[in-house]
This record gives structure tokens, C-alpha cells and sequence, in this order.
């Protein structure tokens, strides 16, 4: 079942290209922050039709539309994610200080005991926090229901601990390894005319740069967002196992 997610999930996150550009435009310009909340918002709408959704459904990319509504909603997500987000920082501060009155091996062992249980405690915030935004987007919307905490627990259960959090690692692995692999192929790529320059006596500093500047857009421009709307699909299909 977790493999069909993920099948469901990449396939459907490629169905419209111009969709991808279109975010990756928007990431763009994310250091304004404003757009920040677009991309989220878009992100929730991913997540929102896959809740309503099925495996390998017919559903479409949503639209660029309703930008206010989306922008509002993209407000909502960010104050789920930080507010989830809260505990485990504060557990590290609390062991962090704790340390700085400490010397030698105690302190050293204390961060290191405080690195695990924030781990620990961040795969499980991170987990609710995803499952909550989830939660919010089936019952229309509602705010409070991203922090129905009970509501939320039960949901997961009926799901499983366990398939729930090894969907979660698979999907930071898929990541990493997608990303990785195009940066790696792009490099190699470049990396070969570089070299054959260099092997005619050809000053390919700037194919070293020009590469470079390939690689960035095409993560910023397609990648990125190709891999966002992965991660928010198949968190929403996830949710969707339990109804």
C-alpha cells in the first residue's frame, strides 16, 4: 500500500508541467515571504484534493486560482507547522542551557541525549504536524481541527504508528535521492564538457558556471516544486487510508 502511495504520488506530481514552473516562479521569489504563503497554500490544495481522493485516481493538479484563498490558506499551514514545531525546540533549548552550566563530558552528553529526544520528538511533531494539516483540509478547512489533538492520534492509529512513520521516512529518502540524482546527473553532464574543454586547451570555467546556474533552475524551477506537491500528495493519501 505504501509503495502504491508513492506510485500514485510521483505520477501525479508530473501530470502538468506548466503547473511546476508556475510554483517554481513563485519560489522564486520566496525571499519576499509573501509568496511563501502561496506556495503552502498550493501545497494544501494538493493535499486537500488527496484526502478526497483515491489511489491512483483521476484527480487533476489544483489551479492557480482564488489566489486570496489560497494565500489565507497558505497562512494557516505555516501556523500548524511552527505551532507543532514548538515542543521539540524548546525541548533542545531546555537541554541546550541546561549544558551551559555544565562542563567536559556532562555537557557534551547532555546535547547529545538532547539531540535524540529532539529527533525523536521532531519525526513525531513532524508526523502530526503533516497528519494535522491533513485533518484540517477534510473537515473543510477548520483550524481548530489541526489541533484536535485526540482527533488526530486516532487517526493515526487506525492508519498504524508504524506505516505512518515509515511512509514519512520513505518520503525524506525519495527527497534526498531524487534531488541528489539530478544534481548529480546535471554535474556529470557538465562536468564532461568542462573537462573536454579543458583537454583542448579551452578555458571551461565558464561551463563550470554555467552548469551551475542550469542546476539551480532547474531545482528551483521544476524539482522543487515537483517534489513538494509529492510529499503533500502522498501525506494526503496516507490520511486517506483511515476513512
Amino acid at each position: 500500500m505504501i509503495l502504491d502511495i508513492y506510485k500514485d504520488a510521483l505520477e501525479y506530481s508530473a501530470k502538468d508541467w506548466k503547473k511546476l514552473v508556475i510554483l517554481g516562479v513563485i519560489c522564486l521569489f520566496s525571499f519576499l515571504l509573501l509568496p511563501v504563503f502561496l506556495i503552502t497554500g498550493y501545497n494544501y490544495r494538493v493535499i486537500d484534493t488527496a484526502v478526497h481522493g483515491v489511489i491512483n485516481g483521476r484527480d487533476p493538479l489544483p489551479e492557480f486560482d482564488d489566489l486570496i484563498d489560497m494565500f489565507v490558506d497558505g497562512v494557516k499551514v505555516v501556523i500548524v507547522q511552527v505551532a507543532y514545531l514548538i515542543v521539540p525546540a524548546l525541548i533542545f533549548l531546555i537541554f541546550a542551557f541546561s549544558a551551559g552550566f555544565l562542563g567536559g563530558i556532562m555537557a557534551t552528553a547532555l546535547l547529545i541525549i538532547g539531540g535524540f529526544i529532539t529527533f525523536i520528538l521532531g519525526i513525531v511533531a513532524c508526523l502530526m504536524q503533516q497528519m494535522a494539516l491533513c485533518h484540517m483540509a477534510y473537515n473543510d478547512g477548520s483550524l481548530s481541527k489541526a489541533f484536535a489533538i485526540g482527533e488526530i492520534k486516532e487517526v493515526i492509529d487506525e492508519i498504524g504508528w508504524f506505516r505512518c512513520i515509515a511512509t514519512y521516512l520513505g518520503l525524506i529518502i525519495i527527497t534526498v535521492v531524487i534531488a541528489a540524482v539530478v544534481t548529480a546527473i546535471i554535474a556529470a553532464i557538465f562536468a564532461v564538457f568542462g573537462l573536454s574543454g579543458f583537454a583542448l586547451g579551452i578555458n571551461a570555467t565558464g561551463v563550470f558556471v554555467f552548469g551551475s546556474l542550469i542546476n539551480s533552475l532547474i531545482i528551483t524551477f521544476i524539482v522543487g516544486p515537483y517534489l513538494s506537491i509529492f510529499n503533500s500528495r502522498s501525506i494526503g493519501l496516507l490520511y486517506s487510508m483511515q476513512i
